[in-house]
């Protein structure tokens, strides 16, 4: 489940080339978030190929069923800016966001949501509803899943095998 580092360099110019560096960024946030015994989710915000603020699921520490990690990422995210629109921004969430995240994201507006594994349980995007692209809502964001589903889910899988011994 090795994940290369992204680079600290250049953010890449090719649409799956700059995915897969910010969610690299992203992973990096999950494995912090189940080194602290946390749900190892993580979440980054770019804006314009920077990285606006990026946190890892933090439920347990904080005691708070809400501190999940794109939660985080989106209020430090609005923090930066100054207001509680992110038109222009992309999340990067290495797992599928659940309802409550989904719906966050489309109250901030959020230009663009890139996730890794798919949640069948809980996921709001794809899994159990589709709140990016429902009609009926104001605002509607693309997303693209699928980028590092594989070690996302592995680690995802590990981390549960390992709470169940």
């Amino acid at each position: 489940m090795e994940v290369p580092p992204p680079s600290l360099l250049q953010v890449p110019d090719t649409g799956d080339a700059r995915d897969l560096y910010f969610m690299a960024h992203a992973f990096q946030e999950a494995v912090s978030a189940g080194q602290r015994g946390e749900v190892p989710v993580g979440a980054v915000v770019v804006l314009e190929d920077r990285i606006l603020a990026r946190a890892g699921n933090r439920c347990e520490e904080l005691r708070d069923p809400t501190a999940h990690a794109e939660m985080l990422a989106l209020t430090s995210a609005c923090a930066e800016v100054g207001h509680g629109r992110l038109l222009d921004c992309e999340l990067y969430c290495t797992l599928e966001p659940c309802f409550m995240c989904a719906g966050a994201l489309l109250h901030a507006r959020v230009g663009r949501l890139v996730f890794g594994a798919r949640d069948p349980k809980f996921g709001a995007c794809v899994s159990l509803a589709e709140l990016p692209s429902d009609t009926r809502l104001n605002h509607r964001y693309p997303i693209r899943e699928g980028v590092y589903a594989d070690e996302s889910a592995a680690m995802l899988r590990a981390f549960f095998a390992e709470r169940r011994e």
